[in-house]
């Protein structure tokens, strides 16, 4: 099954690496990793996509508080969330198929940032189910180049993973 996790940093130099080596050490797969600032500056905001079991996940959870700039971890697997990923997708586009292209784009709700003689890029936001389907549906158009972001997480509802709006240094180290 897979987990996602967010683990929240202090944003410091080095975390991401002692962060990927724990995951590396302990033989775990991260199929998605994304790593961005919150709305408190000296906080950075992990979110991990792994396949596992139940177990290995509560392992997990323990190893990351043992590391010293790990602030909080949450499990965020079943609870209610938003789960986004971002792609740009450069398609082959010409004359005869341009329109076909930009009509797939609109069906999908993308959006065109670029476009040249022979190519669009093109911009998805979405679940992964919406950006896998939208990936088949223009490989036969030519997909030239492809990116993606991996996985963005937030829990729904009011309130912040964030439990006190005081310095780092004062965060609790506490499991949700």
């Amino acid at each position: 099954m897979k987990y996602t996790i967010v683990v929240l940093v202090e944003n410091k130099p080095g975390v991401l690496n002692r962060v990927a080596s724990l995951f590396r050490r302990r033989a775990f797969n991260i199929d998605s990793l994304t790593v961005g600032r919150t709305e408190v500056p000296d906080v950075s905001r992990m979110t991990i996509v792994v396949d596992s079991d139940e177990l290995n996940i509560e392992r997990l959870t323990a190893y990351l508080y043992k590391l010293v700039n790990v602030i909080q971890v949450n499990n965020l697997t079943t609870t209610p969330s938003v789960n986004r990923d971002l792609a740009l997708i450069k398609v082959q586009a010409s004359d005869e198929n341009r329109a076909h292209v930009m009509q797939i784009v609109d069906v999908f709700r993308a959006r065109i940032v670029d476009v040249t003689n022979n190519s669009l890029i093109v911009e998805i936001t979405g679940d992964e189910e919406k950006i896998e389907g939208f990936i088949e549906v223009l490989r036969p158009w030519g997909i030239i180049e492809m990116v993606r972001t991996g996985i963005v997480s937030m829990a729904r509802g009011g309130s912040s993973l964030l439990v006190e709006s005081f310095p780092v240094s004062n965060f609790s180290r506490v499991a949700v």
